[in-house]
């Protein structure tokens, strides 16, 4: 028993310890950071790989809180949630994000999931959750890691909040800065576009601000590629292909407006009107957008050409994708010679976090197992040796038999056989074999009739080991014929399952003992602030 307990201990801790910390190193090292093409002007046979700066993208952590699965504030399952989803974010970002070591990290959006409905208080502690989980405070004093966020309509929501509640976007930008700004990163300018206001009504103060900002934008031209950043994705047209690495279905346009003043509660993609001017307006050599939480890359027309956009999926294994990603984009310290093409400059790669839920089906099915094999092993564990040791000795026998010619059968004439029936304390039946000489006058007849008898003789006592007899044949009767045979009282079958039982709480207690404190300390390994 201790043996199998032994062996079903490291079976679990072996799985822990995949599933709560290899797992999340398997990023990190399976994605590497892509390098931008060197055109053929570049080939001088110097090294350019080293000539761009890193940036990690990540999207979407929507922080769950009273609003997100219509549970009780501060109720039991509302805090379970939370506490594993943001475990998984914090090891994501910890283990596979920060050892690949960006130069910049862009937090593109939705950083809360009921932002515009948050009292004052609740706002706060979900900033600092936020801060905990990403390790903020420990970026900003201990690090050179340049940090950029962008709003998402789950903090700020869209034009129809801003008119009833403008204290939204005041908190908002209190806390992460302007929503529409640009900055440089290498030899790349990033455009990042406060996206929920560009289809608001003129008259409101946020929507002409924003499209303001883009009309600046554009006046300055610059010899940098571009990268627009919005965390709502372009138009499209319904059923628009994604490409291989989206998982669920399309999402189609779906417009909601406000019955009062019809302006937009909600939408999945920028108008086409607005996408058309923005994509004019800036002309990015790539657009990176988010909301759609799932991987989705489509090709947009343009007066200057062909303009790609690549929709990242949410880091969050709680916000309906399985496959939780983030994005590792190169940008260029080299001027672009001329005749380059812009998005020489910009690499991305789009890398993929472990799959918490199947992480957690892998647990059930173990433990299912682990109660099986504890309940149905047998009680002397499987004798491996034994029966290999049985099968040699038979095979030796039948090689032996078959050089010895007709010697032994010869001798085996003056042979007859005896069987004794026994019943041990279990209700197994065993046939012991006894062997004796018989005269030699005897006719071959009479022996022919003799040789091979049982006398069977039922002895209801223990069976114990006779060292007179020459060999022990024993047959295992199944339990039915055993019952019929010898019928079993209530209270020997009671004894059985009561020490099946205890040896089944033993086994786990021996796992749990061991693996508790193991998952313990790996919980909180991630989770404690270093």
């Amino acid at each position: 028993m201790l043996k199998l307990a032994v062996f079903l201990s490291l079976i679990w801790a072996l799985t822990l310890l995949y599933g709560e910390m290899f797992s999340f190193w398997v990023p990190f090292l399976s994605c590497s950071w892509p390098h931008p093409p060197p055109s053929s002007s570049m080939s001088d046979g110097v090294d350019h790989q080293r000539d761009y700066v890193k940036i990690a993208v990540l999207t979407d952590p929507q922080l769950m809180d009273r609003t997100s699965l219509h549970l009780a504030p501060k109720s039991f399952a509302l805090e379970a949630a939370q506490f594993y989803t943001y475990l998984y974010m914090r090891r994501a970002f910890l283990s596979s994000i920060l050892p690949s070591k960006p130069d910049i990290i862009l937090f593109l959006g939705d950083c809360s999931d009921g932002g515009s409905f948050l009292s004052d208080e609740e706002w706060q502690e979900s900033r600092s959750r936020f801060k905990h989980i990403f390790d903020i405070d420990m970026l900003e004093q201990t690090t050179n890691i340049k940090l950029y966020y962008l709003a998402g309509n789950h903090d700020i929501g869209y034009a129809a909040f801003h008119s009833r509640m403008p204290e939204v976007i005041k908190q908002y930008e209190k806390a992460f800065g302007a929503r529409s700004y640009q900055f440089t990163a290498g030899k790349v300018d990033f455009i990042t576009i406060d996206a929920q206001t560009l289809d608001g009504y003129p008259q409101d103060n946020v929507t002409p601000a924003t499209w303001e900002f883009v009309k600046n934008v554009s006046k300055h031209l610059s010899s940098n590629p571009r990268v627009l950043l919005t965390h709502i994705p372009l138009y499209r047209p319904d059923q628009t292909v994604c490409g291989s690495y989206r998982s669920s279905s399309i999402i189609n346009q779906r417009i909601n407006r406000a019955a009062q003043d019809n302006e937009i509660l909600y939408h999945n993609y920028i108008t086409e009107k607005g996408t058309n001017v923005l994509l004019d307006s800036i002309k990015p050599a790539l657009v990176l957008s988010w909301h759609d939480h799932d991987q989705c890359t489509v090709i947009h027309k343009s007066k200057y050409g062909s303009v790609k956009e690549h929709t990242l999926g949410t880091i969050s294994w709680q916000q309906g994708n399985l496959f939780p990603s983030y994005m590792l984009l190169s940008a260029s310290n080299l001027i672009l010679p001329n005749g380059s093409m812009p998005e020489e400059a910009i690499s991305t790669k789009v890398c993929f976090l472990p799959v918490q839920l199947y992480i957690y089906i892998w647990y059930i099915l173990l433990f299912v197992m682990t109660l099986l094999i504890a309940v149905l092993w047998p009680t002397n564990g499987v004798l491996f040796p034994h029966y290999l040791d049985g099968f040699l000795r038979n095979v030796r026998g039948l090689i032996s038999s078959s050089f010895s010619g007709g010697g032994e059968k010869l001798k085996s004439e003056d042979e007859i056989y005896e069987y004794e029936e026994i019943w041990d304390a279990e209700g197994s039946m065993h046939l012991i074999k006894k062997t004796f000489k018989v005269s030699s006058t005897c006719s071959s007849d009479s022996a022919s009739v003799e040789r091979g008898n049982a006398v069977m003789r039922s002895v209801a006592r223990k069976q114990e080991t006779d060292t007179s007899n020459p060999s022990d044949v024993t047959l295992h009767i199944g339990s039915d014929t055993a019952v019929k045979a010898l019928p079993q009282t209530n209270k020997s079958k009671t004894e059985m399952v009561i020490r099946r039982l205890v040896r089944t709480l033993s086994i786990i207690t021996i796992i749990a003992a061991f693996n508790i404190p193991l998952y313990m300390m790996l919980l909180f390994k991630d989770w404690i602030d270093k």
